[in-house]
Parts: structure tokens; C-alpha cells; sequence
């Protein structure tokens, strides 16, 4: 069993293949939190607890003499508020009384077969038996506040999730103006914190740094999770490297405003919270009533930052990805974008599908500007009708004409938005997020649906459905090009207006819900202006995100770095875009554009008719190096070889099959060297005794010296060079 209640002594301890986490309620009911790490088995780690008579950390009032105990210095599963904790805290409740207080103590546990759902939020799912669930209550007898906490134990994937419901059980109204997910308290240790900032055009940029004493918080209050934090973060020993020490990571099943907080202790210990923000967050929690939290992500390995990244790749398109098209192999597409914008009609659209087909692309993603008024990025969005007059014919008459070449269709879209002098903003300019009496902030001359409320949804769902009933659609790229500003919704009253921002979040699911549902065979992938909102929750629905608007591979190389630590590279909207670059001016030779693509979902972003012929031989050939490679990029086992923040002369990554079959080296050269010293690197995960012919060479080797000794490329010179080496099983 995964999930163990020692009966003498009530330790509850969580098993996976490679850790244990283990937790006790003592006799006051305070739920602790005792361990997190390598597998110990059923040991009963309570003695290891630390306690000291701390100054100015206050003692329970039943136990004010025993001066050693005290909430502020316990390690705990799930804190309250105000009553003696002063680390960050999973809550703040105002209750009916004005106070603002939560004393939780423990009221049971049970183990149920299965995987826990959260109603209204994307969550991990049981593919068939493989997930335990741990259900602990925990109450505030003063007030009647329940928690629930929940733990989902997937033994096999060494992923413990956590969520929690906070219910109102007394008798009068209280506002939750905080309500984390979940915490961890580690009693021992010193961390580094690796989080994942950036912005637009440069999303997840990794940064490592020791945990100061003090709160460091990582989080975003956009609406969204935002180009700019990532709900992701790793934990890491100081000496941890890809290969070896320990760390821990906590990731967000959430696509909205979010909050994750460290605190290192005045005792050294260190608390992780995560969950929803305590900024403008309010919610209203009528006698009766339910709140569900977020779901979080935990993952411990001894073995590395390389082995944690492939634990959370594995569960990501095993347990959060539910798409029919998580392991089918994906069209080459070509997206219209780059090569026209918004300037294009149909028969250009057909022009640039037919160069296409005859290069072996096999979808035709029709971008922003097919719809309204929409001519420019201004106007139209809302007003989901095709402009029939810009495109020359109807949309199913240009789909057919385009399918007739053998090729599928897909088609952009933005639906969350409006745009004032739209038909949709007239009819319904209640429906945009704004505050009364003042004039909200545009950006990119669009505002916010307010997506909380079930009308627009309904409407939303009704617009999208018919389109793709009436027209033959493969794919859709769902976009989101702002953040929230002037957030009030006209149909909440005064004193909910704090709960806007997640009723949003919370309608997009339901939208998703049910159109994923009834139009499963598309293929569906996110964007935020790129990578805005690159999360679980939108994995949930899409199989695959659009990674950055920056489309310059040398660029991408940092962005798909960081963006590995915690994704599966088969979530990765990645495309070979035109030169010069059109975000930086940079021109890199179209075989590296290939190669960096490569590591993600695969297709172009160009005019392929401007192209010379070599050129376009170039692609075909491309196109069927992708298709050996993607299955490696749906199901292989990914490694970063180099790190693409600090090593300047090259990046390399690598891709291996399940079975280590086959291998596939990659390689750019970023700055050129004169009289250069040697490109070298070691690979990783072959079979030691396996021999393996490398396609560079024609040399063929041991797994075990190729890991050990290493492969040496040839000089490298040109701008942006790249290089790929298969390796292949010859025994």
C-alpha cells in the first residue's frame, strides 16, 4: 500500500517508489508535518522534531505552560491564522464576528482507493488504479471552518498531489481573503530557490539563488499565470546538479493569478505555500458552502534536477494531459503569421498552402485576421463571423480548397476578449471587465470577457461549437493576448467583487470542459501571447501551448531550457520561423531554426514561396528528420547536456526512447570559436552495455563510453551552426 496509518501510534506515512512523506497528529490535534525525502519506510520519524522554548513564539493556551511548544515553531501540514503562527500562513478567514482566526485541528483520516476530483478545476486523473487517496479533516470547533486536505499518492511516478476544500460549517458567512492549496514545511536542510521569471518574448528564464531568511514569493496577480512567473519552483540542495543531490518541486494545476511564498524560519526551518494570491482574492463562504483550492504538483528526487524534470515530464502527459493527441504523432504544420499578419485573402492563404503541401507540411493554420472587422489589431475581437469580403469565399469553401490539396485546416482564435466597436461589445458592454465610473486600461486595444459569468460562457460555447460543427477543423490555436486590469463584474454585488478574478478562471474551465469534450479529435493548442499562460491547468485541456511569441531559435534556446525543468517537451508550440528574425533582426541559418524546432512540436512560420530551391529541398528533408524524431519527442526520455543560461560556446540537448533504442544528439554552436578548443560532452541514459553506431562518425561504442567518455563533434564555424548525431542500437 502507498499510504500508511500506523495504528498505535497514528503516524501516517505516504509511500512512493523512491520517497516518503510522513505526517502525525498529536494530542492536541495539531496535524504535523515530519517528513519529506528519500524512502525510510514505515520508520516512526518523531523524534526527530526540534522543539525549544523560543522567545516571543506564543504556546496554545491549554498548554501555556509548556513553553517548548508553540505553532510558530512546529512543523505543520496546513496552518491556520492568528492564533500564535506568524510564519506564512495557508489562510486568512475573517469570520462572522469580524475576527480574523483559524485554529485547525486534526479530525480524522481515511484512505480511499483512486484519485480525488476538485469540482470546477483541472486535476490529475487515475489512469486505472495506480493512485491512492489520503483524505485528512481538520476543523476549527470555535468557528465550524472544515478543511479537507487531499493526497493523491501515485506510487510508480514518485508524485504526491495535494488540494484542499475549505467548507463553512458554522452558522454565519465568512470571507476567505487567502486559501492556499497546501504546505511544506521542511524542518532541516538549506535550499536554493529555482523559479522561472521572464516576460513577454522571454518566458521562464531560470534563476537560482539561496533562500534568504525572510519571505521570498514568487507569483503573479494578472489574471493569468502570467510571461512572468512561472506557477512552478523547485527547491534544490546547493550542491544539486542534473545528475545528483536532492530537490523538490511544487508546481500549480492553476492557469490564474497565483502566490507561492517561502519563508525561511528563525529556527532554519523552511514552509512552502502555494495557492491562490491574498492580494485581491475574497471570497464569500455562505453556512453550507465549499471552497475548492487549486491542486499542487509535489516531486522529490536524490538523483538530480535532471531526474526531477523527467519525473514531472512523465506525469504531465500521463496524468494531466488528457488529449487524444497526447501520443499521436502531430501534423507538420505551416501557421500564416509571420509570412502575412493580418494582410492576407484567401487566395493567398491557398497560394501558401499549396508551396506547403508541396514540401510535405501537412496543416494549414490560419491565423489572426480571418473574422469581423479585423484588419489590424484594434477592432473585431468578439465578433466571431467570417469576413467573407476579405477572404473572396466562405471559410468552408477556402477549408475545402485547402483540403483538396491533402492538407488539414486549423484556425486562431481569441475568445476571452472584446473589442469596444464590436457588434458583441454593443449589444453587451456589461460583459467587459471594467470598474463604473472609470475609464479601463486597453491593452492591445481589447478588453477582458468577464468569463465568470455562465451567459458569456454560454455564449462563447455556442459561437465556437457552431463554427467547428459547420466547418471541417483539425486544430485550433486558443490565444489570450492581455491581463486583467479593472476587474469588476456587473454581476456581482459590492462585497464579491474580490472573487472575480478566479470566477473568470473558473469559466474558462467550464468552456474548455466542454468543448474539448465534444470536439475531441481537434487539436487543440494554447497560446498567451506565447508562452503567458504555459501551466498544468491549460495542459489539462491542450496537449500542446505555444512556448514564446520570440520565434529567433537562438533565443528559444533559453526559453526551451527553462521551460524543460517542468514540461514535457511534447507540450512545446515550437516553429522555424523566417530571417531575419522578426522579434530580434537575427539571422540564423535555417538548419538551426530545424534543429531547435525539433525539440517540440514541429512546423514553419514563414512564407515558404520566398525561399530558393535549395532552400525548400532543405525542408523536405527537415520534414522527414522530424518524423523520426517525434516520436522520441512524445515519449522519449529528455536531457539537458549543457546549461543554456551560463555556457556561451554551445547548447546541446538529447532525446532517447523508452527502451534507449536510439538517441538523438543536438547540438548549436551560439559563438564560434577561432582556433577553437574541442566541442565535447557526455551522453546520458543509454544502456551501459548496448553498442551504438554513431551517424556522424560511422564509429560504433558502448553506451557505457559514450556516457563516460563522451562524444567529440568537429570543428564548428558560420554563424549559429547546429549539429545532430543519431546514436542507434546495433547489438
Amino acid at each position: 500500500m502507498s499510504i500508511h496509518i500506523a495504528q498505535q501510534t497514528g503516524v501516517i506515512t505516504l509511500h512512493t517508489a523512491r520517497t516518503s512523506y510522513q505526517m502525525w497528529a498529536d494530542e492536541q490535534g495539531v496535524l504535523h508535518h515530519l517528513y519529506y525525502g528519500p524512502s525510510v519506510g514505515n520508520a516512526d520519524l518523531r523524534d526527530t522534531e526540534f522543539r525549544s522554548d523560543c522567545g516571543f513564539s506564543p504556546n496554545p493556551g491549554e498548554l501555556h505552560l509548556q513553553r517548548d511548544y508553540s505553532l510558530d515553531t512546529l512543523c505543520q501540514e496546513y496552518t491556520g491564522c492568528g492564533v500564535g503562527d506568524f510564519r506564512v500562513s495557508c489562510l486568512n478567514v475573517q469570520n462572522p464576528d469580524g475576527s480574523i482566526a483559524a485554529d485547525l485541528r486534526f479530525a480524522g483520516a481515511e484512505v480511499l482507493p483512486g484519485k480525488y476530483a476538485l469540482p470546477g478545476l483541472p486535476a490529475a486523473f487515475d489512469n486505472g488504479g495506480e493512485c491512492e487517496t489520503l483524505r485528512v479533516t481538520l476543523r476549527d470547533d470555535v468557528t465550524g471552518l472544515t478543511v479537507t486536505l487531499l493526497y493523491g499518492v501515485y506510487e510508480q511516478a514518485d508524485v504526491i498531489t495535494r488540494a484542499a476544500l475549505l467548507q463553512n460549517g458554522g452558522s454565519g458567512v465568512i470571507r476567505l481573503r487567502k486559501a492556499a492549496s497546501a504546505c511544506l514545511d521542511l524542518p532541516f536542510g538549506e535550499w536554493e530557490l529555482l523559479h522561472f521569471h521572464g516576460r513577454h518574448c522571454m518566458e521562464r528564464q531560470p534563476e537560482r539563488a539561496p533562500l534568504p531568511h525572510g519571505v521570498q514569493v514568487i507569483g503573479s496577480g494578472r489574471g493569468a499565470s502570467s510571461h512572468h512567473h512561472n506557477p512552478f519552483v523547485i527547491l534544490a540542495e546547493p550542491h544539486a546538479t542534473e545528475t545528483a543531490g536532492e530537490c523538490l518541486g511544487a508546481m500549480l494545476v492553476y492557469s490564474g493569478s497565483f502566490r507561492i511564498e517561502m519563508e525561511v524560519s528563525q529556527l532554519h526551518s523552511t514552509r512552502l505555500v502555494a495557492g491562490l494570491g491574498d492580494g485581491t482574492f475574497c471570497w464569500t463562504l455562505a453556512p453550507g458552502e465549499t471552497f475548492a483550492a487549486p491542486e499542487v504538483l509535489f516531486s522529490y528526487s536524490s538523483d538530480g534536477l535532471g531526474e526531477l524534470s523527467r519525473q514531472y515530464q512523465r506525469f504531465l502527459r500521463d496524468n494531466i494531459i488528457r488529449s487524444t493527441w497526447k501520443a499521436r504523432p502531430r501534423p507538420i504544420l505551416i501557421n500564416n503569421w509571420e509570412a502575412t499578419y493580418m494582410n492576407f485573402d484567401g487566395e493567398t492563404i491557398y497560394r501558401i498552402a499549396r508551396q506547403a503541401r508541396e514540401l510535405g507540411v501537412e496543416l494549414m493554420v490560419l491565423d489572426d485576421g480571418w473574422f469581423g472587422r479585423r484588419d489590424n489589431d484594434t477592432s473585431g475581437l468578439g465578433d466571431w463571423q467570417v469576413n467573407e469580403k476579405k477572404l473572396g469565399c466562405t471559410l468552408a469553401e477556402l477549408i475545402e480548397r485547402i483540403r483538396g490539396l491533402g492538407m488539414d485546416f486549423g484556425l486562431w482564435v481569441e475568445p476571452e476578449m472584446v473589442c469596444p466597436g464590436t457588434a458583441l461589445y454593443a449589444a453587451h458592454p456589461d460583459w467587459a471587465l471594467s470598474i463604473p465610473g472609470r475609464t479601463p486600461a486597453m491593452g492591445r486595444s481589447q478588453l477582458v470577457l468577464d468569463m465568470g459569468r455562465p451567459e458569456v460562457v454560454d455564449y462563447l460555447y455556442e459561437t465556437l461549437s457552431a463554427l467547428l460543427r459547420e466547418n471541417h477543423i483539425s486544430y485550433v490555436k486558443w490565444d489570450m493576448n492581455r491581463n486583467m486590469t479593472d476587474v469588476f463584474s456587473r454581476a456581482l454585488p459590492a462585497d464579491r467583487q474580490g472573487e472575480a478574478a478566479h470566477r473568470y478562471m473558473l469559466g474558462v474551465y467550464a468552456l474548455l470542459e466542454r468543448l474539448t469534450a465534444e470536439f475531441p479529435d481537434i487539436l487543440w493548442e494554447g497560446c498567451s501571447g506565447g508562452g503567458g499562460r504555459f501551466d498544468a491547468g491549460m495542459l489539462h485541456y491542450f496537449p500542446q501551448i505555444w512556448c514564446s511569441d520570440d520565434t529567433d531559435a537562438i533565443q528559444r534556446l533559453k526559453i526551451q531550457y527553462g521551460t524543460s525543468f517542468g514540461y514535457p517537451i511534447s507540450a512545446v508550440g515550437s516553429h522555424v520561423s523566417a530571417a531575419p528574425n522578426h522579434q530580434t533582426g537575427r539571422t540564423a541559418p535555417l538548419n538551426t531554426r530545424a534543429v531547435v524546432a525539433m525539440a517540440g512540436t514541429f512546423g514553419y512560420e514563414l512564407d515558404l514561396q520566398l525561399l530558393s530551391e535549395a532552400e525548400k529541398q532543405d525542408i523536405r528533408r527537415q520534414i522527414a528528420v522530424c518524423k523520426q524524431v517525434q516520436p522520441l519527442v512524445l515519449q522519449g526520455r529528455y536531457d539537458r547536456l549543457t546549461d543554456a543560461m551560463t555556457d556561451t560556446y554551445f547548447t546541446a540537448w538529447q532525446l532517447t526512447a523508452p527502451d534507449a533504442a536510439a538517441a538523438l544528439v543536438s547540438v548549436v554552436v551560439v559563438d564560434p570559436k577561432p582556433n577553437p578548443w574541442p566541442i565535447h560532452l557526455r551522453c546520458r541514459g543509454l544502456a551501459p552495455d548496448g553498442l551504438y553506431k554513431n551517424s556522424l562518425t560511422g564509429h560504433v561504442t558502448t553506451g557505457s563510453a559514450l556516457m563516460a567518455a563522451g562524444l567529440t563533434l568537429p570543428m564548428q564555424t558560420g554563424d549559429y551552426p547546429a549539429t545532430q548525431i543519431w546514436l542507434e542500437r546495433v547489438d
